[in-house]
């Protein structure tokens, strides 16, 4: 039986090395039961070789651990499939995901409960320009983004900006097991700028890219009244 785990992170690597902690497990194992080398496993987690697992050895990981293959890099499941008619137009169920991306001083989002959906104008989500399958709702925690974001506001993330170069922008992100969302800026020595809309909040200049790990781009944001 697949279990649901309270992982919200979007980095498969992350996902893999926090199974294997939890369970006691070590890499050079998991690798000689997939038939590779014993620094496979590592490699992968730690050095990003090779960028994503191979299909096969992703659905043996996921099988020994009882769990979502889309927490090891799999697919969500389609949205696209989930297509109504209301109206006389065509809507497209969103996952919405039960956790919070802080935007205050930081707090850890390890309490994922069951996933929810929100439908959305099918037309509408195309002229956003991505894949509904990369698209979720989040709510936000905190208020060092207002006026911009407040707290409680619900959020679109399109995850697929995870795998395209960074522009400027409100992007949800993790650093040091912390889920945030913030406002990035690029400097032009390559380093980024994490700011807060709110002037109460600091910023963090001059942070490495490698330090920053991208769970993707807000594209939309609705309040309750």
């Amino acid at each position: 039986m697949v279990q649901k785990h309270p992982f919200p992170d979007g980095d498969p690597r992350a996902n893999l090395e926090r199974l294997v902690r939890e369970n006691g497990d070590d890499f050079s194992s998991l690798s000689r039961m997939l038939g590779k080398n014993p620094a496979y496993i590592q490699q992968y987690i730690k050095r990003g070789t090779p960028k994503k697992l191979d299909e096969g050895d992703r659905r043996k990981l996921a099988e020994f651990y009882a769990v979502d293959e889309q927490l090891l890099g799999g697919a969500f499941p389609s949205a696209t499939k989930q297509i109504m008619t209301r109206g006389g137009q065509d809507m497209v169920r969103i996952k919405q995901l039960q956790l919070g991306a802080s935007a205050g001083p930081g707090s850890l989002a390890d309490d994922e409960a069951h996933q929810d959906s929100m439908a959305f104008g099918a037309k509408w989500l195309k002229q956003i320009g991505t894949d509904p399958d990369k698209l979720s709702l989040i709510s936000v925690d905190g208020d060092s983004m207002d006026p911009t974001l407040c707290d409680g506001d619900d959020i679109m993330v399109d995850h697929s900006a995870a795998e395209r170069p960074l522009r400027d922008g409100i992007y949800v992100l993790r650093m040091d097991d912390v889920l945030l969302v913030k406002r990035l800026a690029l400097r032009p020595s390559g380093k980024i700028s994490i700011r807060s809309d709110n002037e109460r909040y600091p910023d963090w200049d001059d942070i490495a890219p490698q330090e920053v790990n991208i769970i993707g781009r807000v594209v939309w944001k609705g309040r309750r009244l």
